[in-house]
Formats: structure tokens, C-alpha cells, sequence
């Protein structure tokens, strides 16, 4: 039963995702927000709603080892698969903002998570309201040099147009489905997730790290690979940069406001984050070496093997 949850669960994600991001990006149209601003920021808070709602009400019912995995394991997932995957099906060209900021504010609040966890052992109220307020000051910045670069450069914002014309009915019955199906989705990959770990004889935060975050990544894995079958290269790249400080700043930023997230597993500072920040640091020279401004097929199979790598030694851990 409890494969049959997480099963359920992960589909129920999925979908309520998609229904979620279809409203968010028709409500925004009618509140007359341009499709850059649509692309930058309510489209990534809604792909990371599933990170989301699983990791609050994980960290409700006091298993916060799953909210804090979800996220680290997400994080690697994104690299570690979906960039790895989306690399081998095509190239992906490297613009120069990714090493000039979208990059560092990641490895920012990649050390700065550690940090955190290391000093008190939890992220608290207070620690959430600092997350969610550097990611308020990356949001400014992000949409104030997008607006300079599309004076200059204008780029196809991947956002559908059709979604315009969504009538007020339709965006409410996507939110209704969206929501009902986060809610019980999370509700029951965590249930289930607790059970697999059990009867697998592993602990929560293994099956958070690896299966609970490859599964909320399907939105990114999704839109990246489709990005990447158009030759919208940037796109693929950029949409997961984002996603990665989405997950940190927003889903532990807010996790942490409803319900301070307490570390139980040491794994999760020994191991599982210098995973992420190592999955993260290692794309700059992945970036320049030996070919620059490129991750191509070779390098994309490298990241996928030290993906598997990782959970492999997950599990064997």
C-alpha cells in the first residue's frame, strides 16, 4: 500500500502543479502583469508548490527530516537528473547572467542553508522571514535586469498566450483542482513515503532525498526537456537555477514561518547538503571546461552517473 501512496501521491502532484501554474498565469493576465514578470516569478512559485505543500505538512506531523530532504534532494535532482538529461538531449548554451548572478545567489543560499542548519539545528520563524526576504530582494533584481536585457535583447518568455483569454470560471476550477490535488497529494506521499521507509528498513530522509524529490522535480524535468526539444537552451538552464532558490528561499522560508523545521538526521548536514552545494559548485566548471559557455552530451552523461551515484549511496547508507 504504501508504494501505492507515494505512487498516488506523485501523480496527484503532478497534476495539481499543472493545474496550479495554468491559474496562476491566467489570474495573472487579467491582473495585467507583463509575461516577463508572469515568467520570472509566478511561474516558479507555482512549480515549487509541490516542494511546497509536501515539505509543510511534513513538517506538521513532525517528520521535518522529509521537508528538509525534499528540498535538498529536489535541489540535487535538478542538476543531478534534470539538467544531466536535458544536457543529453541537447546542448545547453550558457548566457552570461547564470555565472554573473542567478549562480551565486544559488551557492548563496546553498552555504547560507548550511549554515543555518549547522549553527542551531533548525531553521526557525525567523530564519524563514530572512529567506523569504532575500528572496524578495533576488525577485527586484531579477526582474529589474530583465527589463533592461529586453530593451536590448527581446527573447521568447515561454509563457502561453492562450492562457489570456481563460475566463474567470475556468481560472477558478483550475485553482480548486490544483489546490485539492496538493493538498491530497502531499497528504498522501508523506504517509506513504513514512511507511516505504519503514517497511525498506531506511530512513525518511532517504526516501525524501531521493524518491519524494525526483517526484515533485517532474515540473522542472517536464519543462526543461521540452524547453530543450525547441532550442530554447537559456530557458532550460535558467528554469532550474530558479527553481533551486525557489526551493530554498520560499518552500523552507514559508515551511519554516507555519512550523520551525528541526534536523533530526545528522546525514542531512554530514552528507545530503554538500551533496547539493557540490552539485551546484561543480556547473561553473562544468561551464567553462574544456568548452566554454556550453554543457554538452559528455558533460550531461557525467552529472547523471553522479547523480546515480548519490543514490545509490543513499540507500546504502
Amino acid at each position: 500500500m504504501s508504494i501505492l501512496y507515494v505512487f498516488l501521491g506523485l501523480i496527484l502532484l503532478v497534476v495539481g502543479g499543472e493545474f496550479l501554474v495554468r491559474a496562476a498565469v491566467g489570474l495573472s493576465f487579467k491582473l495585467r502583469l507583463s509575461k516577463m514578470v508572469i515568467g520570472l516569478t509566478v511561474v516558479s512559485f507555482a512549480t515549487s508548490a509541490p516542494e511546497l505543500l509536501v515539505s509543510i505538512q511534513a513538517a506538521m506531523e513532525g517528520f521535518s527530516d522529509i521537508s528538509l530532504g525534499n528540498v535538498i534532494g529536489s535541489n540535487i535532482a535538478n542538476i543531478g537528473l534534470v539538467l544531466g538529461i536535458t544536457a543529453i538531449i541537447a546542448p545547453l548554451a550558457i548566457d552570461r547572467d547564470f555565472y554573473k548572478f542567478n549562480w551565486p545567489v544559488m551557492m548563496l543560499l546553498s552555504v547560507l542553508l548550511y549554515f543555518i542548519l549547522s549553527s542551531g539545528g533548525e531553521i526557525s520563524r525567523m530564519e524563514g522571514i530572512g529567506l523569504l526576504a532575500i528572496l524578495a530582494i533576488y525577485l527586484f533584481l531579477l526582474i529589474r535586469r530583465a527589463r533592461k536585457s529586453a530593451k536590448s535583447h527581446p527573447v521568447d518568455d515561454g509563457i502561453d498566450d492562450g492562457l489570456s483569454k481563460a475566463t474567470n470560471f475556468k481560472i477558478v476550477i483550475w485553482l480548486l483542482i490544483g489546490g485539492v490535488a496538493l493538498y491530497f497529494g502531499s497528504e498522501l506521499l508523506v504517509k506513504g513515503a513514512v511507511e516505504l521507509a519503514v517497511s525498506l528498513g531506511v530512513s525518511e530522509r532517504v526516501i525524501a532525498v531521493t524518491m519524494i524529490a525526483v517526484g515533485t522535480s517532474v515540473p522542472e524535468l517536464a519543462a526543461s526537456v521540452i524547453a530543450a526539444l525547441k532550442k530554447e537552451k537559456a530557458l532550460s538552464l535558467g528554469n532550474l537555477i530558479g527553481s533551486n532558490i525557489f526551493n530554498i528561499a520560499s518552500v523552507l522560508g514559508v515551511t519554516a514561518i507555519i512550523q520551525p523545521i528541526v534536523v533530526k538526521s545528522e546525514q542531512v548536514l554530514t552528507n545530503d547538503i554538500w551533496w547539493m552545494i557540490g552539485f551546484a559548485a561543480v556547473l561553473i566548471p562544468l561551464a567553462f571546461l574544456p568548452k566554454k559557455f556550453e554543457i554538452g552530451r559528455v558533460k550531461g552523461l557525467i552529472i547523471v552517473v553522479a547523480y546515480c551515484a548519490f543514490v545509490s549511496l543513499a540507500f546504502l547508507g
